[in-house]
């Protein structure tokens, strides 16, 4: 019996697709020969949808507590805006794309009968010509190809239905997609030259392809979990394409000769208009361009020889950020770099946190407030770490799951992981300043680990409306004293409030103070700050960093 379309299904959906994208993962990677043969697709598509998943189980969380369930409109809005801001890679941000496509057509929709049909039709339409609106420069032969023709399918089903005098149920048009999109795909090796070459089908393709058929298991009840057939005309295979070829064999090229070096990825805060100039500067500077959402929000992604040039535009644009520069490289899979003895990564709210720590050789993962990175994020971060060791900071209590479940799966691919268990990105500061790698592993990870258990930290925050705290009754736009996580002070403004927990924290001793400041903050707070250390607490040296757009107005450490 076909389920309805609503909030449920649209959970149901995002599991099953998960699901499916977990087990076809490995296999897309390895036919992912366009644009870019850096053999990544169907990770990209399964960190994309883990965001937009996420996103999902949190409105349904936001409403447990009432006993209700969030309306199709919002489970559909939170799998889009879970995307966007998840998006990785090319097919990651096209993917977003569709779904914010289908969302704006399906949060109006009717959850049952002919109505919720011809919505979803409507929807994969609109998914497919939004996408085609994103791409600088359209391809056919890729997802962009198979996402119409999905479109197409439901469309004659839909008119088949009225032709015969009845009412198509969603869960057909669903189906009717999905076996769309398949034929579609096993054409693709006949529309891009560089797929015929290869022998496969198009990799991004492959997983809307997967998305379809959850979407279709998902209205119709029935888990098919049929795997998709990467080889073009042949059967499903083990492994496929140019993660089994050598570059140059069977047409399979190096995949970054005579390409740009860098892939450039961010979130961008800006209008309509600065986006439109933004992308026509972005599409002199290079290719692959995709730049999708609205509403202020957008997700950029480029491949540029000057990966400068392209988060300058940004910033002229509006505010860019969660920025992930990768650098192709060059040369054959084969010759990849040997693996680093050890390595670092933390995660850090602000830009300049982050640079700090790639400068002191960590790899770091930037996450705005309110925006956890997901497990699947903190595994590709270690991946990209390439090294055999690792050190985890997470810098946050509410990420010790994750950052758990990430290590778990890491250590299930071979690396060694040790979970630092930092609560803050100033105790993650002085865990990397004691970080040696030549130590062995176990006396690193004590050192790191007694080095953020020393570090007392605090922050100072802006409440935003009236609410009981432990130090008494805060109104809006009071400052906000917190010293390991709980509020102690309660002041009129930065300056006094922070005096009043260095006080505080110095009371019971400390040689060190680390002071990080927002992109808001003026230099002079660092200066009267650093003086008061001086005149009320001596022997006491002081330290300050730039955390950038993002971090807290203050972090304050004490070591």
């Amino acid at each position: 019996m076909p389920y309805p379309l609503d909030a449920a299904a649209v959970r149901t959906w995002c599991g099953l697709a998960l699901e499916a994208l977990g087990r076809e993962r490995e296999r897309i990677d390895a036919i992912n020969v366009y644009p870019v043969a850096d053999g990544d697709t169907g990770t990209n598509l399964y960190l994309t949808l883990e965001s937009a998943a996420r996103a999902v189980e949190a409105a349904f969380d936001g409403h447990a507590s009432a006993g209700t369930q969030p309306d199709l409109a919002a489970a559909v809005g939170a799998m889009a805006h879970g995307a966007l801001i998840g998006a990785r890679g090319n097919s990651g941000t096209i993917l977003a794309q569709l779904l914010r496509g289908m969302a704006q057509v399906l949060a109006a929709a009717p959850t049952g009968g002919s109505g919720a049909a011809d919505a979803l039709r409507r929807a994969l339409r609109r998914a497919a010509s939004a996408a085609y609106e994103a791409v600088a420069h359209p391809v056919e032969g890729t997802v962009l190809t198979v996402a119409t023709a999905a479109a197409d399918a439901a469309e004659q089903t839909a008119a088949d239905a009225d032709d015969a005098g009845e009412a198509a149920e969603a869960a057909e048009v669903a189906r009717a997609a999905h076996q769309g999109a398949v034929k579609a795909l096993r054409a693709t090796p006949g529309q891009l030259a560089v797929l015929g070459q290869a022998g496969v089908v198009d990799a991004g393709g492959c997983g809307l392809v997967a998305l379809l058929g959850a979407l279709a298991d998902a209205l119709s009840g029935e888990v098919t979990a049929e795997p998709v057939a990467v080889q073009a005309g042949g059967p499903v295979p083990e492994t496929a394409g140019c993660a089994v070829t050598p570059p140059g064999a069977d047409g399979c090229a190096d995949p970054h000769v005579g390409g740009p070096a860098f892939e450039v990825i961010y979130l961008l805060e800006a209008g309509d208009a600065d986006v439109a100039r933004l992308r026509d500067r972005l599409d002199r500077l290079g290719d692959s361009l995709v730049v999708v959402g609205g509403d202020g929000l957008w997700n950029v992604h480029v491949h540029v020889d000057d990966a400068g040039a392209a988060v300058e535009a940004g910033i002229e644009a509006g505010r860019p950020y969660r920025i992930r520069i990768t650098h192709f490289g060059a040369g054959p899979r084969a010759k990849e770099p040997a693996l680093a003895p050890r390595a670092v990564v933390a995660v850090m709210p602000g830009a300049g946190l982050a640079a700090l720590c790639a400068d002191a050789g960590a790899t770091p993962v930037t996450v705005r407030p309110g925006e956890p990175p997901a497990s699947g994020e903190l595994v590709q971060a270690i991946r990209q770490a390439h090294a055999r060791e690792v050190m985890l900071l997470p810098n946050d209590p509410e990420l010790r799951h994750t950052a758990a479940a990430a290590a778990e799966q890491a250590r299930a691919e071979g690396v060694r992981v040790a979970l630092i268990p930092t609560r803050s990105a100033v105790q993650g500061l002085a865990a990397l300043a004691v970080h040696e790698p030549g130590r062995s592993f176990d006396q690193d990870m004590v050192a790191m680990t007694a080095a953020a258990g020393a570090t007392r930290y605090a922050e100072l925050a802006v409440a935003e409306h009236r609410s009981w705290t432990m130090a008494g009754v805060c109104q809006a736009g009071d400052v906000l004293g917190l010293i390991d996580g709980d509020v102690v002070v309660i002041g009129p403004d930065l300056a006094r409030t922070a005096m009043t927990v260095l006080d505080r924290m110095l009371s019971a001793g400390g040689e060190l103070v680390t002071l990080v400041l927002g992109a808001d903050v003026p230099a002079s707070l660092a200066e009267g700050l650093e003086r008061h250390v001086r005149e009320r607490h001596l022997a006491v040296d002081t330290v300050v960093y730039e955390g950038g757009a993002h971090a807290a107005p203050l972090l304050i450490g004490v070591e």
